[in-house]
């Protein structure tokens, strides 16, 4: 019977790890999206095989400068940690920024927190109906901050 323990042990541990549930909700932001309004250009957003994160591609371009970056979306896993329970980002671009996000979606509401939830710089938007469009803005410190439409092409 111990083996029997034994086998049963090993086995649970070869079970290969499952995505978290809740990251199945940013489902919806797959696909390509032409940007308009205080910025213009193109995101997509695709899984990374395993599901475990999903990426964002972002090419656009803001008062005159270009931004070109990827975003690596899903729960933190640090080594020897489980994840956490907040979906996470870091987002890198061409300008030599590192970024940290908090994502949050709620019905049809989507929140993007700049560094940590409940920070002053966010973004909330809303999907439509049809959940082909996301329309809001980015809210910054101090006042500031842009308006923006997202709209799926793909």
């Amino acid at each position: 019977m111990a083996n029997d323990d034994h086998t049963n042990d090993a086995q649970a541990h070869q079970q290969p790890p499952q995505p978290n549930p809740d990251l199945k909700n940013l489902q919806r932001l797959v696909g390509t999206w032409e940007m308009s309004g205080e910025v213009r250009g193109r995101v997509t957003y695709e899984w990374m095989e395993g599901g475990f994160f999903l990426l964002q591609r972002v090419d656009l371009e803001q008062y005159g400068q270009k931004i070109k970056g990827i975003e690596v979306i899903g729960h933190e896993r640090r080594f020897g940690s489980e994840p956490s329970e907040e979906i996470t980002s870091r987002f890198y671009s061409n300008t030599g920024d590192t970024l940290d996000y908090v994502y949050e979606l709620e019905g049809d509401t989507l929140t993007i927190w700049g560094g940590e939830k409940g920070s002053p710089a966010y973004f909330r938007g809303t999907f439509s109906d049809d959940g082909d469009s996301l329309s809001g803005a980015w809210h910054y410190p101090g006042g500031g901050g842009y308006e923006a439409t997202s709209t799926r092409s793909s």
